[in-house]
């Protein structure tokens, strides 16, 4: 039996959390390992995605200013890379079912 060649699955995500998300599920429910998975701003600045949602909107924390300052500078993209492209059509579903979008597989 021949191994499938392996392949790299990206996705942009307007927010850290969508992003988050989909990596928690990745990781804990695929088995995926978490060193190899990244999270880049789409340019040149640092960001916590397009738009604010999750942490980034509210802390939680009793005392703290609720007001936040988020660096939205862009989209964020995750990137997967997997041992076999096999793995391609369910990482996909998880990435969609987060919001992510312009996913592509290489």
């Amino acid at each position: 039996m021949t191994a499938s060649a392996g392949a790299t699955i990206t996705a942009s995500f307007s927010t850290r959390r969508q992003a988050e998300l989909a990596i928690e599920q990745l990781v804990q429910e695929h088995e995926i390992d978490r060193s190899d998975i990244f999270v880049t701003p789409e340019g040149d600045e640092n960001s916590a995605g397009s738009e604010e949602d999750g942490a980034d909107a509210e802390s939680g924390h009793p005392g703290v200013d609720p007001a936040s300052d988020p660096a939205l500078a862009g989209d964020l993209t995750v990137s997967v890379d997997l041992a076999d492209e096999e793995d391609v059509s369910a990482v996909r579903a998880v990435l969609e079912e987060h919001g992510g979008e312009h996913i592509a597989a290489e």
